[in-house]
């Protein structure tokens, strides 16, 4: 079994770990953390590994998982490899949604073969995604002789793999930030939107809870021309203009929001009407 060391273990680190250690792709070497403390906590919540809080404590493994944040990759590979850590035939790879396996060329330079892997999750509750990762999408790209490491092991632990090209990546991670967080920001605006027309907080999160979700049952099982539903769709601008100039009265940054939304929907309800007529 091939041994693994892990660099800075936070959500994403100990998800993928733990899945690799059920499954027994790899056998958990050393866990790198800034303290002692926090490593020792991660390899206490893993139950395997051993605790360190230098570069200089690492033995060579055969697979490096970088989990630091994006801005540390390249300095933290440059280490590894100035360490003599990375060599002919081992395997870095870091799980950056935003920046590619380019980021890892110290590694390269020192003979091992590099990846990126991005497991397409949310990962705001570490414990529930441990044990639920099995239908989780990674995208992948890469090396080919790391790939051929990675593939098969992140297949193993229930994953669904995609490969990618590594010029695409922040076009690809900038759909999972509008899938995922800027749906966050979008419904934290809802929210207030409905506050400042006088809705108590509780009764605004019980409003927008079934419109939200049922919405994204509907683009899910019906595509998103057939779930636009609303003013737009119906043809409306009359109403689309009035409220864009009362948001804006109250909170200009909701009416921007707003009025950045209206161009692309009247694209979307356009496209579906297009669609329709073709269809007959």
């Amino acid at each position: 079994m091939k041994t693994l060391n892990i660099i800075g273990v936070g959500k994403v680190g100990k998800v993928l770990a733990k899945n690799f250690l059920r499954q027994q792709q790899f056998a958990i070497q050393q866990v790198l953390n800034r303290s002692m403390a926090s490593a020792s906590t991660a390899v206490a919540w893993l139950g395997a590994g051993r605790a360190v809080d230098a570069i200089a404590q690492l033995q060579p493994a055969d697979v490096t998982m970088l989990t630091v944040s994006d801005d540390q990759i390249t300095s933290v590979c440059q280490q590894l490899a100035d360490a003599g850590l990375l060599k002919d035939g081992s395997v870095i790879f870091h799980c950056s949604g935003a920046k590619a396996s380019t980021e890892l060329q110290a590694a390269r330079m020192a003979g091992a073969t590099v990846a990126s892997v991005h497991p397409v999750r949310s990962f705001a509750n570490v414990d529930l995604l441990a044990e639920q990762f099995v239908g989780t999408i990674c995208s992948l790209e890469g090396d080919e002789a790391a790939l051929a490491v990675l593939v098969p092991a992140l297949q193993a632990i229930g994953a669904e793999t995609v490969i990618i090209q590594a010029e695409n990546k922040l076009l690809y991670h900038a759909g999972s930030v509008f899938a995922s967080n800027y749906l966050v920001t979008l419904m934290e605006v809802a929210l207030r939107t409905y506050q400042a027309a006088g809705i108590p907080a509780e009764v605004a999160q019980k409003m927008a809870a079934p419109l939200a979700r049922q919405t994204l049952e509907n683009v899910f099982a019906l595509g998103t021309q057939a779930a636009l539903t609303g003013p737009i769709a119906r043809g409306d601008m009359q109403t689309v203009v009035l409220q864009q100039s009362r948001l804006s009265e109250w909170d200009q940054q909701a009416g921007d929001l707003y009025r950045v939304f209206t161009q692309p929907t009247v694209d979307l309800a356009a496209a579906r009407i297009s669609d329709s007529h073709s269809e007959k």
